[in-house]
């Protein structure tokens, strides 16, 4: 059986998996030498690139981590509404002096390849993300010793993970940056004000499954560590908070926006993917994300040139530059002593709070409440 979650680590503090290079092995090793749960992202690599990523993390740690999987996505029905927004991105290829990349990409992000790896080579957490696996996958996976957890975004989604055997859930709520994690991707949720805040979340999941919940979602301080974990949280998983680490693969422009008085705030967009993505708010995201169509993974494939001859470039404003809502708390701290200074955060959040001093007894008897009888509660109501 696989090891619980809560074994893992010293601290609940998990880094999340952030696709596209941020979650590298550096950053994992460092998070689990801490004393947190590190995580590779296999989203947008091969089978035999995860297979390295992996090779190189256990070269520098012997601590448990995990590594996450995008589950595969189904081919567009359409094609006309992507060739149309491929018409818009012209000038912006122009402007980066780059081609646009071909939308009919790939679709299975290598899926069943890397289960097969993970399944030869286990590792002691494997976490989904847009979808819940099968039964039979998660079945698989426990028998090699394997931990399994599925990213959800709703109670419903949690039942299907719950139905399909998996040890945990990582219940994202709308404050995080990247990805929504989704298990359908459906246009009548856009909208900055669609999802659900994730304190809420916890509670709807909470009374609708059994599993542990690992809480995700703008989290950047020990204190809000302390309030999931309040509200019934086995751990908190951090991804924008690790983003500014010197460990983290994120691109310097990106790490630097992060705290940048120019990014104001975050959107929701499809700007770049396709897929709703919590993202700081800049010029590519404002000027395209309106006409974006919901088309993942094909506005990926289309825009990652663009992205990164933009990076290349040195403007951040074509970039995507992924981050929660709470990425003007960032601390550009080594991940270890990030891990340390939330720790210590946490502790201080749950200690016991200095007792208040007993109110002198009214002057007037009858001002008293009656023996057995309660007084006013929280905000002036009855206890």
């Amino acid at each position: 059986m696989p090891t619980a979650l809560t074994e893992l680590s010293a601290h609940p503090i998990v880094q999340a998996p952030m696709a596209g290079g941020a979650s590298c092995p550096e950053l994992a090793a460092a998070v689990g030498a801490a004393g947190g749960l590190g995580f590779l992202a296999a989203g947008y690599k091969t089978a035999d690139g995860m297979r390295q990523e992996i090779e190189r993390l256990r070269g520098m740690t012997g601590r448990p981590f995990g590594v996450n999987l995008f589950m595969p996505q189904p081919a567009l029905a359409e094609d006309a509404a992507v060739d149309v927004y491929r018409e818009r991105l012209a000038g912006e290829a122009d402007r980066y002096g780059t081609t646009l990349g071909d939308p009919r990409g790939a679709t299975d992000d290598d899926y069943e390849a890397k289960l097969a790896l993970l399944r030869e080579n286990p590792v002691p957490v494997v976490s989904f993300t847009f979808g819940s696996p099968t039964a039979e996958t998660v079945d698989s996976l426990t028998r090699v010793g394997t931990c399994t957890v599925v990213t959800v975004t709703t109670a419903a989604e949690a039942r299907d993970a719950q139905e399909a055997g998996a040890d945990a859930v990582c219940v994202q709520g709308t404050e995080a940056g990247g990805h929504q994690g989704t298990h359908r991707d459906d246009p009548q949720r856009d909208g900055n004000g669609a999802g659900v805040g994730l304190l809420t979340l916890i509670a709807e999941v909470r009374e609708a499954v059994r599993l542990p919940v690992i809480a995700a979602g703008g989290l950047m301080r020990g204190a809000q560590i302390a309030a999931v974990l309040a509200a019934g949280a086995v751990a908190a998983q951090l991804g924008t908070a690790f983003l500014a680490c010197p460990e983290s693969g994120a691109h310097p422009l990106h790490k630097q926006a992060l705290t940048d008085p120019l990014y104001a705030r975050t959107e929701l967009t499809r700007a770049f993917s396709g897929r709703p993505a919590r993202g700081l708010a800049n010029r590519f995201l404002r000027e395209h994300g309106p006409y974006a169509p919901a088309a993942y993974p094909a506005l990926h494939h289309l825009t990652s040139p663009l992205r990164k001859a933009a990076a290349q470039a040195g403007d951040p404003q074509a970039m995507s530059l992924w981050a929660g809502q709470g990425h003007r708390l960032a601390r550009q701290l080594p991940a270890a002593e990030l891990v340390a200074v939330l720790a210590a955060e946490l502790a201080a959040a749950r200690a016991p709070s200095t007792p208040v001093a007993s109110a002198p007894a009214p002057s007037n008897p009858a001002a008293s409440p009656p023996a057995g009888t309660a007084g006013p509660g929280p905000f002036g109501s009855a206890s």
